[in-house]
Order: structure tokens, then sequence, then C-alpha cells
């Protein structure tokens, strides 16, 4: 493996980032690459640890990691792009958004810092495309089979080139007027430029996949048509069924899920809509974003962008320690503090804190009524209102960013009479398949709100079932 030693005698370095002062002014995306000659460094701290946790343990696509930084560190790129593209359809997305699971599991993680795996992922594929070797790759034998993909997010979208590529006819339909999901509508700019899903696109659209946009499957086109048109369907929707606050005032003017702002947002990137002053815009506001994960920090990132006269972030759960706890032992995901780009940009965090109401004035939100909380060590877990600790935060603008609960329990379900699971997901079997023959589903429709690297690997497991269902 690469140079024996070099995990001794090279310290990671990340990616270089735009300054804060530069970043908040625009929605450009907010990270550098590294140069080559660094890079083959940072691949070479890979150390020969035996067992690869990073993609046995820790990679839910099991990218072939250690193999790809050897060929990095020795120069062939072009290999390392096959090794890539051999588990992953899109590294350009997860090199950017992935929380690096892989790293988590990283050997030299135990008791250094791990190796730079998103980083060199991400690299591997922008020298790709900048070299002209990503292209299409269209199946010459057709098999004449239909597939009808519902939903454009990750998983969709996996599943599309996938099954392309086994030959099928694929159609995608999607709701919105653009493909592409969250990865289009719900993640900021700064994070993802919807210019990367755009390359991406373009080669599905090269390899057959159709795009049926504006189609709300079970309103505008009906079940009975999926089901006589098309030989086999695959559910990936998502999960779209918001987690919400029920407490008082919570339909106050200036409350909002954290969803609808990140759209809104997206929309005026893309010049679909324009930036006057409305309830969902930040500018000149005192922000308060309740839930303290990654869809909160893009709302920070996204008020601060807006013009915010403040923005605080305030969870329920205690402040997470600096290092892994005695229960968090590796390779399992390190549960520390973490601090994003966007808590870099000017926000204030405060953990173990209970909202319990949200105050307003002729309608429209002015603050939130608040009291901090002591966690116990009881299991499962669980919390107390510490006596006197009442206290209120002044806010213009409350996002929720409380995650989501389940697939919306939609039309087209009922209509194709699909059984859920106990948490309201779609359920499925072994082979991603519903409780329906020849209906599948994938990603966060089926599992539940996780992350985009699941959600392709969803995607791909379920291509394969569907190829295997529509070879019988």
């Amino acid at each position: 493996m690469s140079k024996a030693t070099a995990f001794f005698e090279i310290a990671r370095q990340n990616p270089p980032k735009r300054p804060v002062d530069a970043r908040i002014k625009d929605f450009q995306e907010i990270e550098y690459l590294c140069d080559r000659e660094n890079l083959a460094r940072q691949a070479a701290r890979c150390m020969d640890c035996g067992i690869p946790f990073c993609h046995a343990y820790g990679c839910p696509l099991n990218n072939r990691i250690p193999e790809f930084n050897e060929m990095i560190y020795r120069g062939r790129w072009r290999k390392a792009l096959d090794l890539l593209h051999a588990t992953n359809n899109f590294p350009e997305i997860t090199g950017r958004i992935c929380p690096e699971l892989c790293e988590g599991a990283c050997t030299l993680g135990i008791n250094r810092d791990p190796v730079s795996i998103r980083q060199i992922e991400l690299q591997i594929i922008e020298h790709a495309f900048a070299q002209n070797w990503v292209s299409a790759q269209p199946c010459e034998n057709l098999t004449g089979k239909k597939a009808a993909i519902i939903g454009s997010g990750p998983a969709g979208l996996a599943a599309a080139q996938q099954l392309a590529r086994n030959g099928h006819r694929v159609t995608v339909f999607e709701k919105s007027d653009r493909p592409g999901g969250l990865l289009r509508y719900g993640i900021p700019d700064f994070k993802l430029d919807k210019g990367i899903i755009e390359r991406r696109l373009k080669q599905l659209r090269a390899e057959g996949v159709e795009f049926e946009t504006g189609v709300d499957v079970g309103v505008d086109i009906s079940a009975a048509y999926l089901r006589r048109s098309y030989d086999a369907i695959l559910l990936a929707m998502g999960a779209g069924k918001a987690r919400t606050l029920d407490i008082p005032g919570n339909d106050l003017q200036g409350v909002s899920l954290a969803l609808p702002f990140l759209i809104r947002q997206n929309l005026i990137v893309a010049g679909d809509v324009k930036a006057e002053d409305s309830s969902l815009s930040a500018a000149a506001k005192h922000v308060v974003v309740i839930g303290g994960g990654d869809t909160g920090a893009d709302c920070v990132g996204a008020a601060v962008r807006q013009g915010a006269l403040s923005v605080t972030q305030i969870e329920i759960l205690p402040k997470p320690p600096m290092e892994r706890a005695q229960d968090n032992p590796w390779p399992t995901w390190p549960r520390i503090l973490r601090t994003g780009s966007s808590h870099e940009e000017g926000c204030e965090r405060i953990w173990s804190v209970l909202t319990h109401e949200i105050l307003g004035k002729n309608g429209v939100v002015n603050a939130l009524r608040c009291s901090k909380v002591a966690w116990t060590n009881n299991q499962p877990p669980s919390f107390e209102v510490i006596p006197g600790s009442d206290f209120e935060l002044k806010a213009d603008l409350v996002l929720l960013a409380l995650g989501f609960t389940h697939v919306e329990h939609c039309r087209l379900l009922r209509d194709l009479d699909l059984k859920l699971d106990e948490r309201g997901n779609i359920q499925t079997d072994f082979n991603c398949m519903t409780s329906q023959s020849g209906i599948f589903a994938a990603g966060d429709a089926s599992a539940g709100a996780s992350l985009v690297v699941r959600a392709i690997n969803d995607g791909r497991n379920a291509a394969e079932a569907m190829d295997r269902f529509l070879g019988e």
C-alpha cells in the first residue's frame, strides 16, 4: 500500500475554503480542490490496515477506498475513476455532501487524523470530468422492458442509470419542474452547485433515461395507468412528511418548516423567483433555527447570506463531546461536536433547549419562550426541565429543522394498495419489492429519512432487483 510509513510522516490536510467574509456574499461553493501533488501525499496516508473498515463498515456503497487511494498515490487517475464508478454513480455529489462515514471508520482514525477520503473521492471525479473521461454508456442490446421511476432524487437517479445500462427503457417522473429532488431544491448551492446535477443528468439522458417533469403521479396520471404501461415501477419519492413542533404559536407568520425556506432560496439562485422581501426572507431579521442537524446548518448558512441580523441554532439534545465517549468506540460513527462551514460564518449554538411557546404580536412571531433541560443517563435517555431556567429568544423568523418522519401518504400509495411499516414507510422485502408484485421502493421512501449516500446505494440495489424481475 502506497508508502508504508506515510501515515507517520504526513499530517492530514483539509481542503482550503473561501474566506468567510467573501463567501457569505454569494451562494457559490465554498471549498477549493487541493493540488494533485498534495492529494497524492494525502492518499499515501492510507495504511495497509488488513481489514479496510472504511470500505466494509463505514461506506454504505462499499466504495473501494484503499484501492483508489493507491491509484492516486501512483498517479493512475483513470484507474482510480474506474474503481470509484464501479460502486458509486454520483461521486461528485457524495464527494461534496457526504458526512464522511468512511473517515469515521478509517483505521488510522483510532489514534490519528483519518485519511482525507471524501476529498480524494471528489478530486478523482472532478479531474475525470475535466479530462472528458466521463461519457455516456448506452446499452446496445435493449430488452424491450419498460420501467417507471417515481422521484428523481439520488435513489431514483441511481436506479434509472443502472436500469438503462442494463437495456431497459426507463422513464423518471418528477412532480417538480426539474429533476434532482432534494439534491436540487433542498441543498443550498454553496454546498452543491446545481450545474453539478445538470452535468450528470446530461449523461443519463444520453444513456436513454427519459424525464417527465411537472407530473404528480397519482394525480396527473393514475396508478392504473402506471401498472398498465410499465413492466416494473420504483417508488423513490423520499420521506416528505416533515416533523413539526406542536406548541402554541406554531401558526404565526414568520414560522416555517426548513424545507420551504431552503427551496425558496434555491429558486432565487436558479432565477425562478425574485428575491424580494417576504415572510420567508431572513434579511434584517433575528433568525432562530430549531434543530441541530445538517438541515438546520443549511438554514444557518442561507440566513447569513440573506443578511440576517443574527442567527441562533438551538437543539434539545446535549452538546456532544469533543472526543469519542467510552460507549462510542471506533469504528462506530463518532458522535462528537462538529462545526460545519455554516457555523463558522456567524451563528450562536445553544444545546439542551426546550421550546415551550412561540410568541408573537399582531399575528407575527417576535420571540420564543424556552427552558434549559438536563439529560439523564437512563435508557432510553430522558430529560428534565431545569427549574428557573426559562428564557426568551428574540425571533423574527423561526425555521423548524426537525427532520422528516416518513414518505408522504399520498393518493398514489393508496391507489397502489401498498403496505406500510410501523414507522409509516413503504414496506419492502429483501429484494426491495413492496407488497405488490412488480412495484419496488428505495431510498427514504422505504428506509425513512437518511443520507444521500445510502439513497444511492438503495437505488442501485433496487435496480439490481428490478433487473432480475424484468428478466424472469
